[in-house]
């Protein structure tokens, strides 16, 4: 790849589900290549301090201080961008492209979400959809990802209970959903980061790729599967939405984030999600990784805990 005078690329959510998946595939696959690691707090630097030694950069990004984001740009041309769900992420998103155009950044692969361009009620895909607009009307070249729920959302969002109470909770009925392995979506980041703004990979410019796993499942399916997977019986209880509401608010959550989680559980109820693609295999050359797959691969996070 041509560094362009050692310009680099930037993860931002360094140490999130997905942008975690791509520092890592991009410190393995990249040949002199800087890449800088934006990271929210010192505390969570240290979660990527192994990748230093591999010549990556750590940079302090906290989209609500301005001069941050101009330091975490400095010397930047391709941007993996992944915007927080808050209900000012237009205008965060607004300020970060205004700043990669005034620093010469030459490519945005931006992680969306499927439907991101659609009309289905659900804010956080507005969200998605506004961002998308603000950098098609930056001029800057694009790549936008799309996929629709990951399968890592069974670790961070229901591992503890699964690990407690052998079960999950979700106002989801039957619907199905193509879940995706972050790892894939990392791939195919990770390839356009890489060779996005060279001639061969021109096809890429510019374009969205609705990125899905190989199959729809419901909740109930992924329950037998992880019961198969981890060797212990694991239940998906539905339930209703204001059980799920209060469910979330015993955890923490601000009523603006349940509001939108409930909202989007009603479009997955609805068919949102539930269509797959062949994406990951036209970019990568091979399959989406199967839900058993990520289940195996992942068995010990799912171990069994008593309470």
């Amino acid at each position: 790849m041509n560094n362009q005078e050692g310009r680099k690329i930037l993860v931002t959510g360094a140490t999130g589900t997905v942008g975690s998946e791509v520092l890592k595939q991009l410190t393995s696959v990249s040949s002199g290549t800087c890449i800088r690691a934006a990271v929210h707090s010192k505390n969570k630097a240290e979660e990527i301090r192994q990748y230093t030694d591999k010549g990556v950069e750590i940079a302090a990004l906290d989209y609500t201080k301005p001069e941050t984001v101009t330091n975490a740009l400095i010397d930047v041309n391709k941007l993996f961008l992944q915007t927080l769900p808050v209900p000012d992420a237009t205008d965060i998103c607004s300020n970060i492209v205004r700043e990669a155009k005034k620093n010469g950044v030459n490519y945005i692969v931006k992680l969306s979400a499927m439907g991101a361009d659609s009309k289905l009620g659900s804010t956080i895909l507005r969200l998605h959809g506004e961002e998308e607009k603000i950098i098609k009307e930056s001029g800057i070249p694009y790549t936008f990802l799309r996929p629709p729920a990951f399968m890592q959302n069974f670790i961070t969002q229901f591992g503890q209970i699964i690990r407690t109470q052998n079960a999950f909770y979700a106002p989801a009925g039957e619907a199905k959903m193509s879940f995706v392995d972050t790892r894939d979506i990392a791939a195919i980041a990770v390839a356009m980061l890489m060779n996005g703004t060279n001639g061969a990979n021109k096809q890429y410019m510019d374009k969205v790729f609705d990125t899905t796993g190989q199959e729809a499942l419901s909740y109930s399916q992924v329950a037998e599967i992880l019961s198969n997977g981890i060797g212990r019986k694991i239940s998906y209880i539905d339930i209703t939405e204001d059980a799920a509401k209060k469910g979330l608010k015993q955890i923490g959550m601000n009523d603006w984030f349940i509001y939108i989680m409930i909202e989007l559980f009603r479009i997955i109820k609805a068919g949102y999600g539930s269509e797959t693609t062949a994406e990951v295999e036209h970019i990568t050359g091979r399959k989406p990784i199967a839900f058993a797959q990520f289940v195996k691969d992942y068995a010990e996070v799912f171990r069994y805990v008593g309470l």
